[in-house]
Formats: structure tokens, C-alpha cells, sequence
């Protein structure tokens, strides 16, 4: 392994564009890969220094790129594969790198592999997907349940057996005990990482083995009737099986074929299950995605609670992650409030690990109300009325007030919300208080401060909504404090032994104001505090 000195996937800020919903250059309404290129001098301005692109390959969209019908090809809707040569020169060029999101789990039911497997018992590939009988009177194997509503079993006429999909019945579950599907997914990575990819999300990664004998899953005694019904089942036989560490680290080793590249897990598990993911020895998934904020109530005890638990759980060497809003999960303005989204974007962007953007949050864009005509989102068509809809977190990015907010010449896939024509890039960008503008500074602060790249992470004792805590090295130590409150807060400087002065507030009006005996904060502020002469506080 090629992994000494400073890493980029360690020291670097990773960003999440749905390409549907970033630029449309060929005006249908639809983002596509030349809008990413024509934004890029926007995503560079922003200082991050990953691109991780939501699926682009061929697919009939029945959950917009995640059934894939082919893994080593473009689908027109986003433009050619020499537009996608043409994104990873630019990128490189302006030293952004570019992840691709790898689907792995399953297939879209139009791949060729699926449309041999199905054709007959006898088929080589049968054993590609996972086939089994009916139960005698005819029922489901089992009662595995697919996450988008119903039965995770899909009958097939023709051959009188049922395939598992874990997710659409559009979307059949590969077999990943069979050698020869292992193979082909590794040969595709392959594929774009000699085309210059830098390296894998993998979507579901704690999916990709189920149980070898196929066993019931047993009843969820907490499942509320208001989350999704496939949660009224504990997934103990459908997922984070043992035996998918071995996958894993086999992901690993191709993408260790190759100079400096990044291995990403998509893994909703609790932390002492997550941190498995790591591998033995550190040779599983680089970073598995932490998305405990994503779900976290919004208090600072909790959230103290919750770094501290994921700071104890890290293998040693290990390095952390932090996500605070992606494609499955509603906006974090919308989550915390638009006040304490900049207290979030200081939290994500000083905690110790890598931090994860997601497009349209350094803007402050807001979960979108969809009408019930306007919905696309396959999850909330099957499970409707319970808020599990993924739509309003798609909708197109802001950029300016003109119509359909810069985004297209068309009309957009997905609604845009109203306030759009004072929320965009363009008004934003020129003011220099604005979530934009902190989001800049934030990403800016860290990358000249050493300390907020790689110090450890130190706790301090706080009460109330006050969040508090160190990033220090050997040269610098670092002070954040954070109001995840509505009311102002004071500390007392002497009590957590506090000099120098501010580096940046999110209201972004307090550079280089001296810390006096107290620390004064407004409410839904955060600030960071550093030395005002010397390298340590």
C-alpha cells in the first residue's frame, strides 16, 4: 500500500454534486457532465478538493442511475464518455479530484447480465443473482422485505422462482458469494480507475451479503407504524454480515492496484458496528461514512456525546469522517433551522476526520415541498404520506435569479423552491456575511491552520447548548466554540484557560476581536479562536 506522508482523502474536503440536479448544458432539464465542467471554477473557488459524482452510468432511471445497465458506460442523459474524460482532465487540472459512485449491490433489471440470468434455470449466469423457490403454498421464500415497501421477493413467471431485491424489484440483488460477479464489479472499477477516477463510493457496502441459508429475519419490537415498513424486521440475515469484510477487503486490494487512491463504504450502522468496515489490519474501506449527524437531534450534549463515541470506537489509526447532509436524507437548514445551519457547516468543518459536503448547503437550500403530481422519487411513490420522499433534497442547484435559477433553459425536473431568486450563488457570493461566504472562509481557515487538518481532538467541559472543544498539534491549539442555541451563552476565559483572539465567527463579523475575560457568544453562534501572537494559546 502507497500510503505515507499526507494523504488527500485525509487532509482534503470531499463534495457531492447529483448531477442531475448541478447544470443542464443541453437544456432538457436534466443536469449533465458538461455543467459540472462549465461550474467547476465555481466547486475550485469553494476550496474543496473532491468531487464525488452521484451515478452516471447507463440506466432506465427507475431510481435515477442507481439500477446501472451497464458499469463501464455513460448514460446520454449526462453526455459521452469523452465528456467524462474531459470532467476528469479539467478536474485534475484545477486539482479537484473525482469519485464515482459504484453500485455493486444490485443491478437494474435491463442489464444483460439480469436478461441472461432470467432467461433460464440453466443459464451461467443464473447463479449471478439470487434465485430461489417458492415456499409450498407458492409464497415468498422468506420474509425479507425491500426497503422500497413490500416483499424483497420478486416472482418470475417464466422460470417459477423468486429473485431477492433489496430495494425495487427493477433493481435485482447480485450474488456476491459467486467468484465470476466479484470479478466482473472489480474488473469495472478497473475500468475508471485507469481512466483517471481517484477513487469509489460504495453505495449499500453493508448489503452485499446476505445469509447463506436464507433465514427469516426476526420482528423489530421498537418499529413505530410511522417509519418505513421494511423496519418492522431486524435486517440480522439481509445485511452487515460477517463475511462481507472479505468483499471489502478484496475492493480494496484493486484499488490499491493504483497510485493514491480512495476506497468510500456507504454503511448506516452504529458506530461499533461502522468501525468493522475499517478491516482488518486497516485494509477494508478507507472511510466508511459516518452519518450520525445526519439523524442526530440537534442539542450539544448529544452531539458531544455522540464525536466522543465515535472517537472511542476508531481503530487505532483509523481516520474519521464526518457527513452532515447528502441525497437520501432532508436538508440540513431544514433539519437544525437556517440560524443554526452555519453553527453546523462550523461543527463539520473543524471536527477532526474528512468532511463531506453535499451541493446546495454552502447556499443554505432548504428541503423542497413536492407537490403529490410532482413526485419522482420511487420510495415515496411505494411508501407514501411518511416523509421518506428523497425529492426535495434533489432539486436544482441555485445559481442565480433568473429563471429556472440558472440551472437550465428548460424546465427543470424538480420544482424549484420560490425563494430561489433571493437564496442563489450569485447573491450570495457577493455578500460577504452570507452562509456562502462563511462556507469559503470556513474551508479557507482550514486549510491554513494545520491543526484543524490533523490535531487531535480535545473535549472540554461545557454546559447547556455550548459546545466546546480543541484541535491542537504540536505547533497550534485551536479553540471552537459552538451555541447550538437561541440564546447568548458566556464562559468564563480562565475556566478553559482562553487567550488570543477570534479567527472567524458565522456571522462572520468578529475577526480579530481579543478575548477578554469572558467568551461571548450570540445566539446560533459559533466562533473559532486562535493565538494572537505565537503559535500556542
Amino acid at each position: 500500500m502507497k500510503e505515507r506522508g499526507r494523504l488527500w482523502w485525509r487532509d482534503g474536503v470531499f463534495y457531492e454534486i447529483y448531477p442531475r440536479s448541478f447544470q443542464d448544458t443541453d437544456r432538457d432539464g436534466v443536469g449533465d457532465i458538461r455543467g459540472i465542467i462549465e461550474r467547476l471554477s465555481y466547486v475550485s473557488r469553494l476550496g474543496v478538493d473532491a468531487i464525488w459524482l452521484s451515478p452516471i452510468f447507463p440506466s432506465p432511471m427507475a431510481d435515477f442511475g442507481y439500477d446501472i445497465s451497464d458499469y463501464v458506460g455513460i448514460d446520454p442523459l449526462f453526455g459521452s464518455m469523452e465528456d467524462f474524460d474531459a470532467l476528469v482532465t479539467t478536474a485534475h487540472g484545477a486539482g479537484l479530484k473525482i469519485i464515482l459512485d459504484l453500485v455493486p449491490n444490485h443491478t437494474s433489471d435491463q442489464h444483460p447480465w439480469f436478461i441472461e440470468s432470467r432467461s433460464s434455470r440453466n443459464n451461467p449466469k443464473r447463479d449471478w443473482y439470487l434465485w430461489r423457490d417458492p415456499r409450498p403454498d407458492g409464497s415468498a421464500p422468506n420474509n425479507w422485505m425491500s426497503e422500497f415497501g413490500g416483499s424483497a421477493w420478486h416472482y418470475d413467471d417464466a422460470t417459477r422462482q423468486y429473485y431477492y431485491h433489496a430495494f425495487l424489484a427493477q433493481q435485482p440483488d447480485l450474488n456476491w458469494r459467486n467468484r465470476e460477479v466479484r470479478e466482473a464489479i472489480y474488473d469495472a472499477m478497473r475500468f475508471w480507475l485507469k481512466r483517471g477516477v481517484d477513487g469509489f463510493r460504495v453505495d449499500v457496502i453493508w448489503h452485499l451479503i446476505k445469509d447463506a441459508e436464507f433465514r427469516d429475519n426476526p420482528p423489530n419490537p421498537a418499529f413505530r407504524p410511522d417509519r418505513p415498513p421494511h423496519e418492522s424486521l431486524l435486517p440480522r440475515y439481509t445485511a452487515d454480515q460477517a463475511e462481507v469484510q472479505e468483499v471489502i477487503a478484496e475492493m480494496r486490494g484493486v484499488v490499491d492496484e493504483f497510485d493514491e487512491r480512495v476506497l468510500i463504504g456507504e454503511i448506516y450502522l452504529p458506530f461499533e458496528r461502522l468501525v468493522a468496515y475499517y478491516g482488518k489490519d486497516l485494509a477494508g474501506a478507507h472511510l466508511p461514512f459516518n452519518f450520525a449527524l445526519l439523524s442526530a437531534p440537534w442539542n450539544a450534549r448529544g452531539i458531544e456525546r455522540i464525536i466522543a463515541d465515535y472517537e472511542a470506537a476508531l481503530p487505532p489509526g483509523a481516520w474519521p469522517n464526518w457527513v452532515l447532509g447528502n441525497h437520501d436524507r432532508p436538508r440540513v437548514a431544514s433539519r437544525v433551522g437556517r440560524d443554526q445551519a452555519r453553527v453546523a457547516a462550523m461543527l463539520l468543518l473543524t471536527l477532526r476526520g474528512t468532511p463531506t459536503l453535499y451541493y446546495g448547503d454552502e447556499i443554505g437550500m432548504h428541503q423542497v415541498t413536492i407537490a403529490p403530481d410532482q413526485v419522482r422519487d420511487p420510495f415515496e411513490k411505494n411508501v407514501p404520506g411518511i416523509g421518506v420522499g428523497r425529492d426535495g433534497c434533489r432539486t436544482p442547484m441555485q445559481w442565480d435569479a433568473t429563471e429556472h435559477a440558472g440551472f437550465s433553459a428548460a424546465v427543470p425536473w424538480l420544482p424549484l423552491p420560490e425563494d430561489y431568486v433571493h437564496e442563489n450563488v450569485q447573491n450570495l457570493g457577493e455578500d460577504r456575511t452570507s452562509i456562502l461566504s462563511l462556507y469559503r472562509a470556513l474551508i479557507d481557515l482550514r486549510k491554513q491552520t494545520p491543526a484543524l487538518v490533523s490535531g487531535a481532538y480535545v473535549p472540554l467541559a461545557a454546559q447547556g447548548e455550548l459546545l466546546l472543544y480543541r484541535r491542537q498539534d504540536d505547533e497550534q491549539s485551536i479553540l471552537i466554540a459552538l451555541n447550538l442555541g437561541g440564546e447568548p451563552v458566556s464562559v468564563l476565559s480562565d475556566s478553559i484557560g482562553l487567550s488570543g483572539e477570534i479567527l472567524l465567527s458565522t456571522q462572520m463579523d468578529r475577526d480579530g476581536e481579543a478575548v477578554g475575560e469572558t467568551l461571548d457568544l450570540r445566539g446560533n453562534e459559533g466562533v473559532i479562536l486562535g493565538p494572537a501572537k505565537g503559535p500556542v494559546i
